[in-house]
């Protein structure tokens, strides 16, 4: 537990922090049980927040000042450059994949990355397939997409539910 703050240590802590001293380095030199947050909190009730300098680590490297170009040098022309041509990259080798135009062709083994998700048909008979077309911007073609992302429809109103059934008798 911490002896408390008396004036020494008041008038000790207000010395160093307007010295520039860290938080940490005066809590060490106060002794005692002071904490760095013990130090922060006195100083902010105390109001002390201007310092002489602020406290950084001290430099052990020093980095020279990079050369500043001069005005005339700044403005003379610099050599060409000389352009290579750009060497052709080789083709990466594509594999052919079937791109089904009609739906309902694609099976679970030949779906790709960017075909209709699409699923038509019942999922335990042999003749269930994909829709297979492009897809748009999601995992659904345009036409798909429409059928499944459709606005919220407002309830309590019959024209609600009978638009619905006629926007998906198409598709049954």
């Amino acid at each position: 537990m911490t002896a408390g703050w008396t004036e020494d240590r008041v008038g000790t802590l207000k010395k160093l922090w307007l010295e520039g001293q860290s938080a940490s380095q005066i809590a060490k030199q106060l002794g005692g049980g002071v904490t760095r947050n013990a130090v922060i909190g006195k100083v902010h009730r105390l109001g002390l927040s201007g310092r002489a300098t602020p406290s950084q680590p001290a430099r052990t490297t020093f980095r020279p000042a990079r050369p500043r170009p001069t005005p005339a040098a700044a403005q003379a022309p610099s050599a060409p450059r000389r352009i290579e041509a750009a060497q052709p990259r080789p083709a990466a080798p594509t594999v052919p994949t079937p791109m089904p135009d009609l739906p309902g062709t694609a099976t679970v083994m030949t779906l790709g990355a960017h075909m209709c998700k699409w699923p038509i048909g019942d999922p335990s008979s042999t003749e269930f397939s994909f829709c297979g077309r492009r897809a748009s911007e999601g995992v659904y073609c345009v036409e798909h997409a429409r059928v499944a992302y459709q606005p919220q429809v407002k309830r309590g109103g019959k024209d609600g539910g009978a638009e619905l059934a006629r926007s998906l008798r198409r598709y049954i």
